[in-house]
């Protein structure tokens, strides 16, 4: 069975009468208004709100298709099951439905002959072992024994295994999961389950969001008890297609023939040709996204840099002349697979290859001057170990050079464009010292040059929600009226492109040739502040899409939103009774402006191309 009719038959089981979930289209790759992860890890990121209590305009009962990235794993990538970029099939209850039907549901979908009919025999669950937050679930484990399945093929595990986000030191909403499995395998699958047994696929998670972990690290219960599901669609693929690997799925495997066509024989590996088809897919994906990301040392931008550089390091190691146009091909490849599925990849076919060749040509052009770097050092460190009899005479200054320093690598990043983990690998290749300690001097300098951002820390794409609180419902209304004031005074061409609130700031980027005067800002802020002091009331309504396109609401329309959407108007300000802002969007908001404060923007500046960014404070 392949990935297209794995998805749509999802799709039509979920929106059945009976189950009668509204289909809903995939979000942005781009989180709005969360500051806690780069890219959308998982289909819960858009949804944040509703899972906190607001209504969604579709209903309580969901499903869509949705695509994500993380690189928290990337370690593994290359893997027989891990990707960077991956599609999850996801099915919500907003405080309806909860584990009886989440779990009967997920197994019939599984099992039955009508949908995907995988064998019984070759499943096997996980379920939160419980600990001094949460208990036991023993409704979870109640459940799949009352399906038929046996003891040993339920595993109890932990919060780093079976809650969501994992670990549960995540802020926001979050909860235990149960998770299905299923043996890929040519034997039988094993009597009992192992879940460090590679051949056990994880292809299904029942997350059930019953708490918020607060800012102080305890967790409360939720207004309301929310059902968060997720089907991998390659893994899922795999095991349907009776493949070992992720990477032997039809749409992978074209990816992974078109590498094999252009590297050497004899250098050729599987295992990078995996890792370069995979970090371009999920680069290709991110810059086709419509928010407009571009390769950069900060933020989003670094990790699509990060992703292509490794890329196109690991098609040297297989032979592939640098010369050689990799990227290309795989856009097309993903272009004809995917265009039906996610049309941005084909309105923006021309920006996501130029940007490629463009990256491409400039790491090119510094790579071999790095690894001549590296070099030196080797030599440098082979010169004083093959000297013998000078080795008791060797300074601690002479074998700290012999290491790669936190200093040497920060000029390898800033000047060559070596993202850390090239810079790991490199060291690893050659022999050389890059501990703990070389790192944290990396981080050092990274501080010192103002260029450490969360994109090269660990830990930072884990996966985590920010709650709603107080200060980031104020600054997302308050981005509503930056944004209707922007439009005023540089004209209607200007257009979000991005947003990201935390407590102490909000940041809103936008369409805009050029910089902005003072005399701009000071506008912006002076309309702004008047209708705070205006008191102007937060209303919302709920219409179709033609229907706000037809009131003149804003937002950023194109592929994301459902058939009904969330409008929320500022006003009336004149006698007209007209609104004086109106936009799409999920909320939440505040009552009225007043309760905003004053507002002062801090910071304008280029984002990219075209793009400029407004950092902003209340005061």
């Amino acid at each position: 069975m392949k990935i297209n009719k794995i998805r749509q038959l999802y799709l039509d089981f979920f929106s059945q009468k009976g189950k009668d979930h509204a289909i809903i289209p995939s979000a942005s790759l781009i989180p709005e208004n969360d500051p806690s992860v780069l890219f959308t890890t998982a289909g819960m990121h858009p949804l944040v709100p509703f899972l906190m209590g607001e209504k969604h305009p579709a209903g309580s009962r969901l499903v869509n298709f949705q695509k994500c990235v993380r690189t928290g794993d990337i370690d593994e990538v290359g893997d027989d099951s891990h990707l960077t970029f991956f599609e999850m099939m996801g099915n919500w209850s907003l405080g309806d439905y909860w584990k009886r039907d989440a779990i009967n549901w997920s197994y019939e979908f599984l099992t039955d002959k009508k949908w995907l009919g995988l064998d019984v025999n070759k499943l096997a669950v996980s379920v939160f072992a419980g600990d001094k937050d949460s208990p036991f679930d023993s409704e979870a484990y109640d459940l799949w024994r009352g399906l038929g399945i046996s003891e040993n093929k339920i595993a109890k595990l932990g919060k780093d295994d079976n809650w969501w986000p994992a670990g549960g030191q995540s802020i926001g909403p979050q909860g235990p999961d149960t998770e299905i499995f299923y043996w890929t395998g040519e034997d039988k699958a094993p009597k009992a389950f192992d879940p460090d047994n590679k051949r056990w696929f994880e292809i299904w998670n029942n997350v059930f969001m019953q708490y918020e972990r607060t800012e102080d690290g305890k967790y409360r219960p939720l207004k309301q008890k929310n059902v968060d599901t997720g089907l991998g669609l390659e893994r899922t693929a795999a095991a349907l297609q009776h493949k070992k690997s992720i990477y032997e799925t039809e749409s992978l495997a074209k990816l992974i023939n078109q590498i094999k066509s252009i590297a050497e024989k004899h250098l050729y590996q599987e295992q990078s040709a995996r890792i370069i088809v995979d970090h371009l897919r999920a680069a290709i994906f991110i810059l086709a996204d419509e928010h407009g990301i571009l390769p950069s040392n900060l933020g989003q931008g670094y990790v699509v840099r990060k992703l292509v550089r490794r890329a196109i390091r690991h098609a040297k190691e297989i032979g592939i002349p640098l010369k050689v146009d990799v990227t290309t091909p795989i856009v097309e490849i993903l272009i004809d697979e995917f265009k039906d599925i996610y049309p941005e990849l084909s309105r923006n076919k021309r920006r996501v290859i130029g940007e490629l060749n463009k990256e491409e040509d400039s790491f090119e052009s510094t790579l071999e001057k790095g690894l001549q770097e590296f070099e030196k050092k080797r030599l440098f460190y082979l010169k004083i170990v093959n000297d013998g009899e000078k080795m008791t005479e060797v300074t601690k200054r002479e074998l700290e050079e012999a290491t790669i320093s936190g200093k040497f690598a920060f000029n390898l990043y800033s000047t060559y464009g070596f993202p850390l983990e090239l810079i790991e690998e490199e060291a690893k290749n050659r022999k050389l010292i890059f501990g703990l300690k070389q790192k944290e001097e990396f981080q050092e300098e990274f501080k010192k040059h103002q260029d450490l951002s969360r994109s090269a820390s660990a830990g930072m794409f884990k996966g985590g929600l920010v709650s709603q609180s107080e200060m980031t419902i104020k600054y997302h209304t308050a981005t509503h009226l930056l944004h209707q004031a922007l439009r005023e005074v540089l004209g209607n061409h200007v257009e979000q492109r991005g947003s990201n609130i935390t407590d102490e700031r909000l940041r809103f980027d936008f369409f805009h040739p050029q910089k902005m005067s003072t005399e701009e800002i000071a506008e912006v802020e002076k309309i702004v502040n008047g209708k705070i002091n205006n008191n102007l009331p937060v209303n919302l309504t709920e219409m179709s899409v033609t229907q706000a396109k037809e009131q003149g609401a804003i937002g950023l329309f194109g592929d994301k939103y459902g058939e009904k959407v969330k409008v929320y108007s500022i006003g009336p300000s004149t006698s007209s009774g007209l609104a004086w802002s109106k936009e799409i969007c999920g909320g939440p908001h505040v009552k009225s402006t007043g309760e905003l404060g004053h507002f002062k923007i801090i910071k304008e500046e280029a984002s990219s191309a075209g793009i400029r960014r407004i950092k902003a404070v209340l005061e």
